[in-house]
Formats: structure tokens, sequence, C-alpha cells
């Protein structure tokens, strides 16, 4: 197998979310909502009387189909690929599935996004004084229901029962968390015997293989055992019921290749949010056109960049940006060609990302949408 796939080197424009069409915050109505099925959405889960909708975190469409082999199940399946948002992240994606908003409309447009002048990592729901539940809220922050106030079964790890995210995004949810994947399986199962009309399911261990260990055997190796249960799932729905497969992003594998914004980029920045691959920079007062102007001075050829107004412009984030969600952004976007990332030294972790995504190339921002029915 490949240990990387090219098409986000060659990307000369950058992919945009099809916000009014097929896109990650479309999913949950087309699934749940009386009205005519969409075109892009897979034959099996139309009008099907039990759907699960299996998150599975970090698996592109791009990686998917350059491995057919290595997931027979996924492959079988019916559908093809959609979009995601911008940027092309969890903690974007998964409250626009959840929420069925654009990033502009819910107002998490990033990783680590601009609150009150501090960054808020919204995953850990943290800054630099550590725990932020208390002093950024997340139901405040991000107060719309999901999944239209259904209150569904929600399947997903236990340990995320309590984090801000999970507040933020699946607050009021009926949640089951589990440990082991077996015990996913496991809960999907029991959920479909009770009738549950709607259920959702996530599994992260895609996206975290990708970003330690990159494209390769250890990939090759976690995406067959995630196939093995996606056959599990399926050989449990009943006659009626639907399992349908989606994402949040794909992946790039970066590696070493990091870039430190230039220094002209950086006498011109106060504060960086967001991620290596879509990289909000926050002007010092005044100097917001100094920054921009710098930006595309020495970085044009690593990234797409834009101003915070041009990119709103050009839709990136939806038809519509609150001035709560634009309140979050930073004045500059760096979001990054090929396969580089921008290094900033307040955003690290506990080790060093081989995988990485955020960006809008086609590896980051395809992603699939497949289904298969009970029989």
């Amino acid at each position: 197998m490949a240990e990387q796939d090219d098409d986000a080197v060659g990307d000369v424009t950058p992919i945009l979310p099809d916000y009014s069409g097929a896109c990650v915050t479309n999913i949950g109505s087309a699934l749940l909502e009386e009205m005519p099925p969409p075109s892009w959405l897979p034959a099996p889960a139309v009008g099907a009387r039990q759907v699960v909708l299996l998150v599975l975190d970090g698996l592109g469409w791009q990686q998917l189909v350059s491995r057919p082999d290595i997931a027979p199940n996924l492959a079988a399946m019916a559908g093809g690929h959609i979009t995601t948002v911008a940027p092309s992240t969890t903690a974007v994606a998964l409250t626009s599935i959840a929420t069925g908003l654009t990033p502009g409309a819910h107002g998490v447009v990033g990783y680590r996004i601009s609150v009150d002048d501090t960054v808020l990592n919204v995953l850990r729901w943290s800054t630099e004084r550590g725990d932020a539940r208390r002093e950024i809220v997340p139901e405040r922050l991000q107060p719309v229901e999901p999944f239209g106030g259904q209150r569904p079964v929600v399947i997903h790890r236990a340990e995320f029962a309590r984090s801000g995210f999970t507040a933020a995004h699946l607050a009021g949810v009926r949640y089951r968390g589990y440990r082991v994947m077996s015990a996913m399986v496991t809960e999907t199962a029991r959920a479909l015997r009770s009738g549950e009309p709607f259920i959702y399911a996530y599994y992260d261990g895609i996206d975290k293989v990708a970003h330690e260990y990159g494209f390769g055997e250890y990939y090759d190796a976690e995406l067959q055992a995630v196939d093995r249960v996606v056959g599990d799932i399926a050989d449990r729905l009943g006659p009626g019921a639907a399992l349908v497969v989606t994402s949040d992003h794909g992946q790039v594998q970066t590696g070493t290749d990091l870039v430190e914004p230039h220094p002209s980029v950086l006498a011109q920045t106060t504060y960086q949010s967001g991620e290596g691959r879509f990289r909000w920079l926050h002007s010092r007062p005044g100097r917001g056109q100094a920054l921009l102007d710098a930006a595309r001075t020495h970085h044009d050829g690593d990234a797409w960049i834009r101003s915070r107004d041009e990119a709103i412009a050009e839709g990136w984030f939806g038809d519509r940006v609150s001035a709560a969600a634009a309140a979050h952004m930073g004045d500059v976007i760096m979001a990054a060609r090929g396969r580089l990332a921008f290094v900033d030294p307040a955003d690290s972790g506990p080790f060093e990302l081989i995988g990485r995504h955020g960006s809008l190339t086609t590896d980051e921002m395809y992603v699939p949408l497949l289904a298969i029915s009970g029989s």
C-alpha cells in the first residue's frame, strides 16, 4: 500500500464545502426529516425505519478508495464521497454533523479558537490556564440542540461523556459510553433491538493512528480492524434498518515537512489559533493589512492565504457567518497546500504529528458517505 496519497500535492484551488448539497452538514436532515431524499443519499438509507449513523473519525475518501482490498465491507457499500466543512477538522465537523449547521452558524471554527483573546482548545476545552468549562461555558458558546432536539442514542467514548466539547455539541442526547471497540458494536446492537429509529455512533481510532504513525502498516491494520467492525454492525441490521458510514475529514501525511511562519509574518502577529494545516493569525492592533501582505509575500506558495473577510465572502464557512463566529476567527488564514504544516509553539501535544488535516485539499475535504441495508 502507498505510504501517501498524492492528490493533496496537486490541488491548485481549494476544495470548498458543498454546504447546499452533499456535505456532512446535511446528513442529519437527510436522515431525520420527512422530505424527499437528496440524490446524494445512498439508496439503502432511503426510507429506512432504523438508521445507524457511524462516524469514523479521520477516514478520508482518498485514503479509503486507495485501499479497497483492506476494507472489503466498506468497499461493498453503496454511495460515494461528499465534502466536509472548513476547516476540515474534528471539532468543526462533528459540531456540523450534530447540529446540521455550517461553521459560520454554529461558531466552532477551529480546533483552537479565539475566545475573548484567549485561545480555547475545543477538544480538550482548555486554555493556557487549564480546564475552561466554568470560564467558557460550552452550552453558551454553542447553544444549538443536536439532531433537532430529538435526543437520539449516542454511542461514544465513555471518557468523553462529561467533556466540554461533548456538552457543546451533544447536549441532551442519551449518551451510552464504551471503552473498547467490541462494546461499541454491542451497544449499537442493543439499541437496534430496542427499536431506536436513529442511532449515532462515533469511533476515533483511524484518526489517532494516522496522527501518530501516518500511512503505512499501522494505518492499514487499523482500517482492517474498523472494516471488520463495520461488517459486525451490518450483520446486526434487521429488515428495514440501514447502516450509514461517514467521516469528519481525511488526512495528509506531513511528517517533518514543517514550516515556521516568516519573521515578517510573526512581527505583525499577536498570537495564532487553528492548527498546523489551517492556521489563524491574529494581527497586532491596526496591522491587519500588513499581516495579510506579509503572509502573501512569504507563504503564497505554501498556502491559500485569505483575510477573514475574503474567506467569508468566498463561502468557506457557509452563506451566513454570525458575529459570534467571526469573533472566534483570526484576521488571516494560512490554509496549507501540499503536505506541509505551519509551526506554532503554543500548539503542541504528547507526540509529534505525522498525519494532519484542516486544510482544503482533496485528501482532507472528501469523506465517504456509504450505506448498507439489513436483511
